[in-house]
């Protein structure tokens, strides 16, 4: 279903998308405007999905023991090294 609305824009947004209707990247402005919505909503679900797969790492890791966690110093101790032999090169 389409539905038929007013939407208002700066003149460089409304430039930008008359150039590009123009190139022929899209095929007219309203398809230009639905690409970038389509790219936001895109971008909240990967966003959300991040989120989640977050929370669920985080939720698994506080069930670790705390005698199975690295102290700082073991954890960096490689990359300190790494870094300390590159300062001598």
């Amino acid at each position: 279903m389409t539905v038929k609305t007013t939407l208002s824009f700066t003149e460089r947004h409304h430039k930008f998308l008359l150039d590009k209707v123009g190139e022929g990247v899209f095929a007219s402005q309203s398809a230009a405007v639905a690409s970038a919505l389509e790219q936001m909503i895109r971008d909240e679900e990967e966003r959300e999905l991040s989120l989640q797969a977050m929370a669920g790492e985080i939720r698994a890791r506080m069930k670790t023991p705390r005698e199975d966690y690295v102290s700082a110093d073991d954890a960096f101790a490689g990359a300190r090294a790494r870094l300390e032999d590159a300062r001598k090169a």
